[in-house]
């Protein structure tokens, strides 16, 4: 039996078997542009532009894998951390990344069919 434990320093490899719909929200009424970079695009925000939805509002849905993720907006060019994130952590470049952790939903069927699958395979 392996265990695998995850860095806090680092994102944890996301894996690919299940994803989530992300709903990505931001309001900044001045924004003329605004974008989404992270560990999820190769911290390119050009591949993660957000949709201006009028008064102030961006918006962009990611599909992401489970996993943890390191993002920061980036609002007219400038880097910042997201200010809904409920989690935050230092940057190699004195600033602070938002983390997002991806996890499936639970749901007591799938919980009793993994369970089922696990307890016959075993």
């Amino acid at each position: 039996m392996s265990t695998i434990t995850a860095k806090k320093s680092k994102p944890t490899k996301p894996t690919t078997f299940w994803r989530q719909l992300v709903q990505f929200e931001f309001t900044a009424p001045e924004a003329r542009a605004v974008c989404i970079a992270g560990t999820f695009n190769d911290w390119r925000p050009d591949v993660s532009p957000m949709i201006p939805l009028g008064n102030g509002r961006w918006a962009q849905p990611l599909s992401l894998a489970l996993g943890t993720y390191e993002y920061c907006l980036v609002v007219d060019g400038e880097w910042r951390p997201d200010p809904q994130a409920s989690e935050t952590i230092a940057n190699p470049f004195g600033g602070l990344n938002s983390v997002l952790k991806v996890a499936a939903p639970v749901s007591p069927k799938l919980f009793s069919k993994v369970r089922r699958a696990f307890a016959t395979s075993a």
